[in-house]
């Protein structure tokens, strides 16, 4: 089975190391036990317990330091980070976001010149420390551009920080926190005498224990702390100093393109404890003299959730191998993780809905672990850029992924015990639009079924929109369009890589075709909205008809995949109490 089984977890891994940490860190939360982690959560507990275990096990330790900075077993590994990411997504939101703060608290360290801070950092890993990001700032969110950070030369060398940082997990504990700034008097705008001078932005490590460093308050109510904090004339030598000019800059931007890609398996760790959750609830109670899961719409809601979250994982999966396969040549990765941020958390949004109208008033009871899904699955689309900004970066990538496909090398599953070094060395992050795709269409001619020609049909009509009703320079410019013809865009990628993988991972057909199904299903309702904006045209409009099919319903095929796969979920796990 595909989605995660704690109770049942005889995944294949290619060393024993990777095996130890992930049946250790689901033992940790089983014995740990439902009642204490409800209690924990309820309380806003602050995750003492789960740090120790991380610091006992070097959890952290062996996944996030580089090869050749720790022991010999440690590596930065995305195919096993990928399996943590699900893991502690599947018990608890908070308990995955210590560890994804600290992957971006990371990336600035790991991807510096600094080799005295990257030595202390891995020291800090090896004691169990965690980690900190301090980009995003109260009055300018995450708009790197204006920064009110700021390092001014101080008497007899270095400088002095001021500023303030907002929304910085892990801020309280974080044993270096990488913040962002720039240094004072180094922009300026054009004039008639001079050129626009840009800002010398910088990253540099902050202690937060230092007596400059002013903790100010966790801005959530929640066990994770989300701080704000301000730096006061907080002395800064040039050891501290991780990266400036284009460096700082570049630093911040590869390192969101790293983490916001594990967002979207904390959405999948979350949906599939709760589905299981849901089956058990409505698979063994009775309304009207009938089990809530004999009714059709409760079925259908069930297998559409289904199909959904097996897409999301097959799709995170697949981007995976390419962010491993990655290189200055092959820069794919940078449209196939914001999809995953982007989508994956969106269709964890839709999954919990679906679950939700199953067991209506149950998801609000303070004994499930739904009742903090139904809750924490909201953050994931929001966090590490909105929908709309993610929106806008991947439609960057339309023109050449529809018009100019290149010939690469065939990416296998990269689930291999390698260390990715090239994360740490992604370079330069322009030339967005210079980024070469294979040909999509191979990935769904692969399969000789109904609802995949359905779907193959909409693209090639969607890439008719594109060449004969091209959207002009004010649609271009209209996010309110651009935001539904991106959806679109979007939803090709998705399935894409979805068909990529259920060949890589042997899906049977019936499961493919029903996930087809909800993708010619999206597809149809993204036209639709298209279709009503006020500045589309006739033509366009003309498509968007087209393409509003209807999916292929075989009445085997759906009941083949309720009863063997969804149905038969009920009872296969539930959390120790």
């Amino acid at each position: 089975m595909i989605l995660l089984d704690p109770h049942h977890h005889t995944r294949p891994y290619p060393d024993a190391r990777s095996r130890e940490i992930m049946l250790a860190t689901i033992r940790f939360f089983e014995q740990k036990g439902k009642a204490k982690l409800k209690e924990d959560d309820l309380a806003r507990t602050w995750y003492a317990d789960f740090l120790e275990f991380v610091k006992q096990e070097k959890v952290f330790a062996t996944l996030l330091t580089p090869a050749g900075l720790g022991d010999d077993d440690a590596r930065w590994d995305t195919w096993r980070n990928c399996e943590l990411n699900e893991i502690l997504g599947f018990y608890g939101l908070c308990y995955w976001y210590t560890w994804q703060v600290s992957i971006l608290g990371l990336g600035p360290i790991w991807m510096s010149g600094n080799d005295a801070l990257k030595r202390q950092a891995a020291a800090r890993l090896a004691d169990g420390g965690i980690f900190g990001f301090g980009l995003s700032e109260r009055a300018h969110g995450a708009d790197i551009y204006s920064t009110d950070m700021v390092l001014t030369p101080a008497p007899g060398g270095g400088y002095l920080a001021n500023g303030s940082k907002y929304y910085i997990g892990n801020g309280n504990k974080a044993a270096m926190l990488s913040t962002f700034g720039k240094l004072a008097g180094t922009g300026a705008p054009a004039t008639a005498d001079a050129p626009a001078r840009p800002d010398d932005y910088v990253f540099f490590a902050v202690d937060t224990q230092h007596p400059r460093y002013k903790l100010i308050k966790n801005v959530v109510a929640s066990q994770s702390y989300v701080a704000e904090y301000a730096l006061e004339d907080y002395p800064v030598a040039e050891a501290d100093i991780l990266s400036r000019g284009k460096d700082a800059w570049n630093a911040a931007l590869n390192t969101v393109n790293i983490g916001k890609y594990n967002l979207g398996w904390a959405s999948i760790g979350m949906c599939t404890h709760a589905l299981y959750e849901a089956i058990n609830h409505a698979a063994n109670r009775r309304l009207y003299d009938m089990y809530v899961t004999d009714f059709p719409h409760v079925k259908q809601m069930f297998t559409d959730a289904y199909a959904r979250l097996v897409a999301m994982k097959l799709f995170a999966l697949r981007a995976a191998d390419y962010m491993r396969a990655a290189s200055p040549d092959d820069r794919r990765y940078l449209l196939y993780n914001p999809v995953v941020k982007m989508k994956v958390t969106t269709q964890g949004e839709e999954v919990i809905n679906l679950l939700w109208d199953v067991i209506a008033a149950r998801g609000f009871e303070k004994d499930t672990f739904f009742e903090m899904a139904a809750r924490d699955i909201r953050a994931l689309p929001k966090l590490e850029g909105t929908v709309h900004v993610n929106i806008a970066l991947i439609v960057k990538f339309m023109p050449n992924y529809f018009f100019a496909p290149a010939a690469y090398p065939e990416v296998p599953r990269r689930d291999d015990a390698s260390h990715d070094a090239f994360l740490f060395d992604q370079g330069s992050t322009s030339g967005l639009g210079k980024i070469r795709f294979h040909a999509y269409d191979a990935a769904f001619a692969a399969f000789d079924l109904p609802n995949v020609k359905v779907f193959r049909d909409q693209v090639a009509i969607l890439k008719e929109l594109l060449a004969t009703a091209t959207p002009d320079d004010a649609q271009r410019k209209d996010l309110d369009f651009l935001m539904t013809l991106g959806e679109m865009f979007t939803l090709v990628v998705y399935a894409q890589l979805i068909a990529e993988n259920a060949k890589i991972y042997g899906l049977e057909d019936d499961l493919v075709d029903q996930m087809f199904d909800f993708l010619v299903r999206d597809f149809a309702r993204f036209a639709t909205q298209l279709h009503a904006k006020p500045s589309s045209t006739p033509a366009q409009m003309a498509c968007c008809l087209r393409l509003i099919q209807k999916p292929v319903f075989d009445e085997r095929r759906y009941q083949h995949i309720w009863q063997d796969h969804v149905h038969a979920l009920e009872g296969a796990y539930e959390m120790n109490p």
